[in-house]
């Protein structure tokens, strides 16, 4: 069997071979894009906690990220339980994410575009103009 393998291996062209590398290539590309964006979203979290008045290198500390951001928008500690639970936890997040545009003086539309492009509206709360006015709901 391995003999066989070898065989069809020595048979390969080079076409089949530029094929591989250029794979390769485009697999690299699409590592170094998802990496870029990771950052992104972590040094915003990390602006956006500071200007909240937590320390920024929470952001990076996974569930005690969590529990700031709780911190951040008023909510209780317990509620990192609701975000352990499979499909709750989306729920709990996108009420996370309006809350977190509310603190930060900003209306609905914007609240809708950390749901469902946190990439460039994290940025924008991050590093744009806005303040943070304090948690939107008091912690029970």
């Amino acid at each position: 069997m391995l003999l066989g393998q070898m065989g069809l291996l020595a048979q390969m062209d080079g076409g089949d071979a530029a094929a591989g590398a250029a794979a390769a290539g485009a697999l690299g590309v699409i590592t170094l894009v998802q990496v870029a964006i990771g950052l992104l979203v972590l040094i915003s979290n990390w602006k956006i906690y500071s200007k909240a008045g937590k320390p920024g290198w929470a952001a990076i500390i996974p569930i005690y990220n969590m529990v700031v951001l709780l911190e951040i928008v008023g909510r209780p500690i317990w509620w990192i339980v609701l975000l352990l639970i499979p499909c709750v936890n989306i729920i709990i997040l996108i009420i996370l994410m309006v809350e977190l545009g509310k603190s930060f003086g900003k209306d609905g539309a914007f609240a809708i575009g950390l749901i469902l492009l946190p990439v460039v509206f994290l940025p924008i709360l991050g590093f744009g103009s806005a303040e943070y006015q304090g948690p939107v709901n008091s912690p029970a």
